[in-house]
């Protein structure tokens, strides 16, 4: 990524909001991890809880509704630049050991998929996405240690050529599997149960888990 300049600096962890869905039970829980929070262009329109306020609007301001000349208003940072998404303007104006983002995942096919691209660009930023249902991160290059029931769904998504390198706890191991993303895929792979290990060369591979796992995972980033 092209060095730009960092606007804002945390200590602990952000929450990102997006112009996409948002259900309150997703907003809640990153909130609860993340309180400091930020918002990407049309996020900022996005109602919070009652106790928390916008630190930020960022983005080309193409989308916001809000007036953001209004009184209270929190500042709004635009960057014109069209070479980014407003979610990797919020990544690289903010500098956080973790994102989350909600509003990101669900709504528009294509800004869905922009999300995952800046997931997959950016390894330098740890960020996990958060839908209604499902959350999704990029599996680590030193691998993602976590606790899974029987059953539970472990999705596996390579974002470029992978191997992989590491499986404990899968019902399909992926151990030496060569995936790619026109090629074979680890999607509705599933938890046997106890603990869970998976890691992976190349790639890079996005992991999808239940929304349930948002804890787990984040003391599993650090």
């Amino acid at each position: 990524m092209e060095l730009r300049p960092v606007l804002y600096r945390a200590a602990g962890p952000v929450t990102l909001v997006g112009g996409g869905p948002v259900t309150p039970a997703a907003l809640a829980a990153a909130l609860a991890l993340a309180p400091e929070v930020y918002a990407a262009d049309g996020g900022g329109d996005v109602a919070l809880p009652a106790g928390h306020r916008l630190r930020a609007i960022i983005g080309d301001i193409d989308s916001l509704g809000s007036d953001p000349a209004r009184e209270g208003a929190p500042p709004v940072h635009r960057i014109a630049e069209q070479d980014t998404t407003d979610l990797e303007k919020c990544l690289y104006s903010i500098e956080a050991p973790l994102y989350l983002g909600v509003g990101f995942l669900g709504g528009r096919v294509d800004h869905e998929l922009a999300a995952l691209n800046a997931l997959a660009r950016h390894p330098e930023r740890r960020m996990i996405l958060i839908g209604e249902s499902d959350l999704c991160l990029r599996c680590p290059e030193a691998g993602l240690r976590l606790s899974a029931e029987a059953g539970e769904r472990v999705s596996l998504f390579p974002m470029g050529p992978a191997r992989g390198t590491r499986s404990v706890g899968l019902t399909w191991p992926v151990t030496d599997l060569e995936l790619a993303p026109a090629g074979r895929i680890g999607t509705s792979n599933s938890a046997l149960g106890g603990p869970l290990e998976i890691g992976f060369s190349g790639g890079p591979v996005l992991v999808i888990l239940p929304v349930g796992h948002l804890g787990q995972v984040t003391r599993s980033l650090g």
